[in-house]
């Protein structure tokens, strides 16, 4: 089984996934009214459907982003701007990763996170005029004030747990879980060992912003996940889709 598309609603699919495809590298296909677009290889896609228009990011909603990883976000950010898109300045976030973020056309947000620490990119990592070559949807993104809810889900679903990530200085921690049987370099899922490792895997991962005893309202425009593999359609933890892919 794997996580094989996000499913969102926008005003306007195949103008988006003309973004989607002319300014981030990926490759995009007709699926009736719906565009499918996203990069080859075993990561999920975005399935854009008709019938929204008027989504606005809000921290207080359950859903919250895609991360994409690739090799060099330096590279990335200079040809995003380039573009004219509007991204903010690449950082090393904590322990967590080096990374910046930028919108698409219609709000939804996006963060590109690079395969390594700020410092430990290999010489030569990326190309100019590629720079999404290799790039990855990695994450997709949900808060949760209840992660023992989405964890029990998880892997009823058949999920590991990968990761498990601190972000004290902000009250919230991040879990990833995944369609796997891959192995982390260190047991401790709590470790920083394991993240440069985790943001090279080539598939997607659920990620889950924790912050305890928090409430999130749903999120419109967020019509849930495919999983290729699923026999039925069913629901996460919160009942939000979870459809065949």
């Amino acid at each position: 089984m794997r996580l094989s598309a996000l499913r969102l609603r926008v005003a306007d699919p195949e103008r988006l996934a003309r973004f989607y495809t002319d300014v981030l590298g990926m490759t995009a296909r007709p699926q009736g009214a719906n565009w499918r677009v996203g990069y080859d290889g075993a990561d999920a896609d975005l399935l854009l459907m008709p019938g929204g228009g008027a989504y606005t990011h809000d921290r207080g909603q359950r859903y919250w982003k895609i991360g994409i990883t690739l090799p060099n976000v330096d590279l990335a950010t200079d040809y995003l701007r380039k573009q004219g898109v509007e991204v903010s300045d690449p950082h090393q976030f904590l322990d967590i990763g080096y990374m910046c973020h930028l919108a698409d056309p219609e709000g939804f947000v996006i963060e590109l996170l690079q395969h390594d620490f700020e410092g430990n990119r290999p010489k030569g990592a990326g190309d100019a005029a590629r720079p999404f070559a290799g790039a990855r949807i990695g994450q997709i993104t949900l808060r949760t004030g209840d992660i023992v809810a989405e964890e029990t889900r998880c892997k009823a679903l058949g999920m590991r747990l990968l990761s498990i990530q601190e972000v004290a200085p902000y009250g919230f921690d991040l879990h990833f879980y995944a369609f796997t049987d891959d192995t982390q370099p260190d047991p401790d899922l709590w470790s920083a060992n394991n993240r440069e490792w985790l943001w090279k895997r080539p598939y997607t991962t659920l990620e889950f912003q924790h912050i305890p005893g928090a409430s999130f309202v749903p999120t419109p425009d967020y019509r849930g996940m495919e999983i290729e593999g699923l026999t039925e359609a069913t629901s996460d933890a919160f009942s939000d889709p979870l459809l065949p892919g």
